[in-house]
């Protein structure tokens, strides 16, 4: 099954150091929440909850990043991990995600798409969008 979501995320912790092996090198942990934007609901329900933990690698703003989404419905929940890639010139981060874990009504689901996330309307926001397939 297709689905497509859009979340505003926001974040809520952020840590930064710096590595000060080259300029602008800096490794961040970054703690954010999220609500939907645009999103239909499935086999668990309505929405609840969704917080991510990502860690980025970045030199002048470009850089990897990986981390972990836990997305909370209803009726269960999906655990995800996800990694990308920040292009600072464009401000966009593209990657992909896999479902590694569900409860609930969702204990059963597989899944991996893509994402890209861009800068908000405000300062700590941000917008992903998700695409992917589902199997229950």
């Amino acid at each position: 099954m297709k689905r497509h979501a859009k979340y505003r995320l926001m974040v809520t912790r952020r840590e930064m150091m710096y590595v000060h092996d080259e300029f602008d090198h800096s490794l961040t942990l970054v703690e954010m929440e999220g609500e939907p934007i645009e999103y239909e609901p499935g086999v668990a329900g309505k929405f609840v909850s969704r917080r991510s933990v990502t860690f980025h690698d970045r030199i002048r703003g470009d850089g990897k990043m990986m981390g972990y989404a836990i997305t909370t419905f209803e009726h269960g929940a999906i655990y995800s991990k996800f990694e990308g890639e920040r292009d600072a010139k464009e401000g966009v981060t593209r990657g992909t995600w896999k479902i590694y874990k569900g409860l609930g009504k969702l204990s059963t689901i597989t899944g991996s798409g893509t994402f890209v996330v861009t800068a908000g309307e405000r300062d700590r926001e941000y917008i992903i969008t998700i695409d992917g397939d589902y199997e229950l």
